[in-house]
């Protein structure tokens, strides 16, 4: 079968009146957990998966499906309103987001998130629908050596995001990955860190970090603040529309940032978190005027919502052509394919056809669901901005403790999460970026797992990272952005000195 046969055959699955419905609830749960801060697409689709044994299996992955890109969608929201990341994905986006929104122009910039997701996500969808196959040959081909090279460029690149100097986003990225070791080691099993706290063998709890680093962090910081968001008057849709000049900054960001998230998707076990700080970090790093970001420039917002969404869309090339997930919430869905009956792996797109094709065509109706639904509701988003800060803040440490408690039912996630919430209001005071301890974090665990491989399997040769060629490529990029960095001080220096 041809493109075309495929994509109506999806069709004829993806419009039939079930369907439909199905995609509606689940972007429109997806976008509501992704606006609401403390709750996310992983809670949502873990409390509903039980519910899905009693869909057709292309019917439950549609609506898991739809509440994981719809809050993805959604997430940058409470990121540009409150500077709380409604998911870990949509974090990258508070930092230019929030400082436009309290410019007065919080309409804007969630217009502009908005298009930069549909656009993204569309680019995600038809990069699933033309070049599956290629690209998971391409993925496939990876070992741990490649794994390890493309984190380490995504962690140097993760520096770029610190506001100053390159050494504090260091700084931050040393103790992001300080945090990711605790746990119990991937090859032995060995608990490090633990300090014999039975909660801390597996690790910290993303939520609880991301949750705590921004969400109360930010909620700490503007205790005393009784003035709370101001919103002066109800915004009209051309108060929303971007200027000509705007749109022109957002156009080349959506593009590249569509292509970083694609690329980024393919990969199985990165996830729509790298996604969307590599596209951030791309933008600043290629700018004319880096100094903008982080005080509101519309590229902030761009390039990663159109990254983060194409990235959601392409992750499902791993997880359904070759059974690998692309991030938890994934493997969930994997889950959901097992308990239907239905193994995962290269025979997925051949056996279960109508599955399949059924699923990319609803991934494009759902992110124009999405659109027509969250452009009339931006207005009803600005008048959060209205709410004093005495009454909205309760609610969000609320909302805040109950998504950190029911990812694993657990109290001490709490106490975590308001550990990094002090962690992040120092951080704060010093003029260190939270951003790159968060990429840490994350990628940490996963870079130490892939290096650890790859020199097993090597014996313990240092030389296996340099003797695969996209490996070498991806370690000789980490060395120009060094030297970049190296370039770019001696000149700051050099005017400094000029103009003293």
């Amino acid at each position: 079968m041809d493109l075309f046969s495929n994509l109506a055959l999806g069709f004829s699955v993806a419009i039939s009146p079930m369907a439909l419905l199905i995609c509606l609830l689940g972007v429109s749960l997806g976008m509501v957990v992704g606006v609401l801060p403390g709750l996310g697409a992983i809670t949502a689709i873990a409390m509903l998966l039980p519910v899905t044994y009693y869909l057709e299996p292309t019917h439950a992955l549609i609506m898991l499906a739809g509440i994981y890109y719809g809050a993805a969608f959604g997430g940058s929201t409470a990121s540009i309103l409150l500077n709380l990341p409604g998911t870990p994905s949509s974090a990258i986006t508070a930092l230019d987001g929030y400082p436009l929104g309290q410019k007065g122009k919080a309409g804007v910039a969630l217009l502009v998130a908005a298009m930069s997701s549909f656009f993204g996500g569309t680019v995600g969808v038809l990069l699933l629908a033309t070049v599956a196959p290629a690209l998971v040959k391409v993925a496939l081909s990876f070992s741990s050596a490649e794994y390890f090279s493309v984190m380490l460029l995504g962690l140097i690149a993760a520096v770029t995001l610190a506001e100053g100097s390159p050494i504090k986003g260091l700084i931050a990225v040393a103790i992001g990955l300080l945090f990711g070791l605790v746990g119990a080691d991937p090859q032995t099993g060995s608990v490090r860190y633990g300090f014999g706290i039975p909660q801390m063998f597996d690790g910290f709890s993303l939520v609880a970090v991301v949750m705590g680093l921004f969400g109360v962090a930010e909620v700490m910081a503007n205790v005393g603040n009784d003035s709370g968001h101001r919103a002066t008057h109800r915004i009209s849709f051309r108060e929303m529309l971007p200027s000509r000049a705007e749109l022109r900054q957002t156009i080349k960001p959506i593009l590249r940032g569509s292509a970083v998230g694609s690329a980024v998707g393919i990969l199985p076990g990165t996830g729509v978190v790298v996604a969307s700080f590599m596209a951030y970090a791309l933008e600043k790093k290629i700018s004319k005027t880096p100094e903008r970001f982080g005080q509101g420039a519309i590229e902030g917002i761009s390039a990663p919502e159109a990254a983060n969404n194409a990235c959601t869309q392409t992750t499902f090339i791993p997880t359904l052509a070759i059974g690998i997930p692309g991030d938890a919430v994934t493997a969930i869905m994997l889950s959901a394919l097992i308990l239907h009956g239905i193994t995962p792996g290269p025979t997925v797109i051949a056996s279960q056809p109508d599955m399949f094709w059924g699923l990319v065509v609803s991934f494009w109706i759902g992110n124009l669901i999405l659109v027509i639904m969250n452009i009339p509701l931006v207005g009803i988003w600005v008048k959060l901005l209205s709410i004093p800060y005495r009454l909205m803040y309760p609610s969000i440490i609320l909302f805040i403790c109950i998504g950190v408690y029911s990812v694993n039912n657990s109290v001490f996630d709490i106490f975590v999460a308001l550990g990094f919430g002090l962690l992040g209001l120092f951080m704060r005071m010093i003029g260190l970026s939270t951003a790159p301890l968060l990429l840490g974090f994350v990628l940490g665990p996963m870079m130490e797992s892939h290096f650890r491989r790859a020199l097993t399997l090597a014996r313990g040769d240092l030389g296996v990272f340099f003797d695969r060629p996209v490996s070498a490529v991806f370690l000789l990029l980490c060395a120009l952005f060094v030297v970049s960095w190296i370039i770019s001080a001696r000149r700051t220096k050099r005017k400094k000195a000029n103009a003293g």
